[in-house]
């Protein structure tokens, strides 16, 4: 059986929690409260009339009024049908005006004008298609007057419950986005802070001072040896300080020219990564790169310092980041994942990917207007690390959800309020 991540777990406790307040606020009675989505509920319950072009029919005595969003082959758009005494009205004969009341009082005033025998609204009805419709029409010296509530993508949650919930929030405006390119790779030893240590003179080994895996310092003895020639003993001290990796090198043993010691430091290692040639051409000397351990998630940064000549078998090609380790969370042989930064993006209006929900055909964030959330449809451009670039559907400057933001998805989703056109 596959145990849920902690994430997962997380998840699924902020869900109760909020399925619990819910639970608690409505069965507070008339002193209680609830959601606007549990209003939405309330008033989906109660389908409205629709007319033969599918709108919305709004009557009174013997007048009444069609109301559509229209939108086949047009940007969406309001058009009006009217009937007296169930006849057609002339479009030419009405005088109709409808305001859409938005979250947070903005106000869209259309006027219409007669197309055949509808009435057509002057201005784009754009999404969300969520406001207070305020419908105000004179045929022939009569005025009527509706009001009712389109709301979709709403919901209503006081700050504390927000809180308690965890729901995170920012002001969406203007951001430098780092343009990156995934790779990996592994810890590898910095060569050059790595001696291969000899005898000066072929001999008799006297005498072995340090161990396999032992720590050394620069100076320290770690061997004498007999010299064949003049018979003289002499010491082999350490060249650098590190640790004795590789020792071929035992008391009454010939040295016969071979390598006695290997030493390596690691206060400096190379993080060497493999590029595959599409991303080759935009990875350049110097640029950035953020390093995680897979194995402990530790994190790091550096600069590439080289980029080799040749390709691997792959056709990969390494680059190599040398890193700082005084601390030793990178041994060598840890494998890497990374992300070097190969440029930047001015965009002029970005919100955090965690805050991004699907909703119907579309990716949004919740706007955060007093103690309402509201979707705000967006146009999409670039995506790259914790950012997306805005292009439309959002304002500079408007409070939206960032963290957390399934939560104000499963509010709203529990309304089971439809798109109302």
């Amino acid at each position: 059986m596959k145990i849920p991540s902690l994430f997962k777990f997380k998840e699924i406790l902020l869900l109760l929690l909020l399925i619990s307040i819910s639970v608690l606020l409505s069965g507070c009675g008339e002193g209680g409260s609830h959601t606007q989505a549990d209003e939405s509920a309330d008033q989906h319950d109660a389908e409205p009339e629709k007319g033969p072009h599918r709108g919305r029919l709004l009557r009174d005595g013997d007048f009444t009024l069609e109301l559509a969003i229209f939108e086949t082959g047009v940007p969406p758009e309001f058009r009006a049908w009217a009937t007296k005494n169930n006849r057609p009205v002339a479009a030419e004969d009405i005088d109709l005006q409808v305001t859409l009341t938005r979250l947070g009082d903005k106000l869209d005033e259309i006027a219409f004008t007669p197309l055949g025998d509808a009435l057509v609204g002057d201005m784009v009805v754009y999404e969300p298609h969520s406001f207070r419709v305020t419908i105000n029409a004179v045929y022939k010296g009569s005025s009527y007057h509706w009001e009712y509530d389109n709301f979709e993508g709403r919901t209503k949650i006081e700050t504390a419950v927000a809180e308690a919930l965890e729901v995170e929030t920012l002001i969406a405006q203007a951001v430098v986005i780092e343009k990156s390119i995934s790779v990996y790779g592994q810890v590898v030893v910095n060569l050059e802070r790595s001696r291969k240590v000899t005898a000066r003179f072929d001999g008799l080994i006297k005498s072995v001072s340090a161990a396999l895996g032992e720590r050394v310092t620069k100076g320290q003895k770690l061997a004498r040896i007999e010299s064949n020639e003049s018979l003289q003993a002499f010491t082999i001290t350490a060249p650098i300080s590190g640790v004795i990796s590789q020792r071929n090198a035992n008391e009454g043993e010939h040295t016969n020219g071979r390598e006695l010691f290997t030493i390596i430091n690691t206060d400096t290692v190379w993080a060497e990564f493999s590029v595959f040639p599409a991303d080759l051409p935009a990875v350049k000397i110097g640029a950035e790169v953020n390093i995680i351990d897979t194995t402990s998630g530790y994190s790091t940064s550096g600069k590439i310092s080289q980029i080799n000549l040749t390709a691997e078998t792959n056709q990969a090609v390494k680059v190599r980041v040398v890193l700082d380790n005084k601390n030793q969370r990178l041994p060598p042989g840890r494998h890497l994942s990374a992300k070097i930064i190969v440029g930047e993006h001015h965009a002029q209006l970005a919100v955090k990917r965690s805050g991004l929900q699907p909703f119907r055909d579309f990716t949004v964030v919740y706007a955060l207007i007093g103690e309402e959330y509201e979707v705000r449809m967006l146009e999409l451009g670039l995506q790259a690390g914790e950012w997306a670039e805005v292009l439309g559907g959002l304002d500079a400057g408007t409070r939206y959800v960032s963290e957390n933001s399934y939560v104000i998805k499963a509010d709203i989703e529990k309304s089971g309020a439809s798109h109302d056109h």
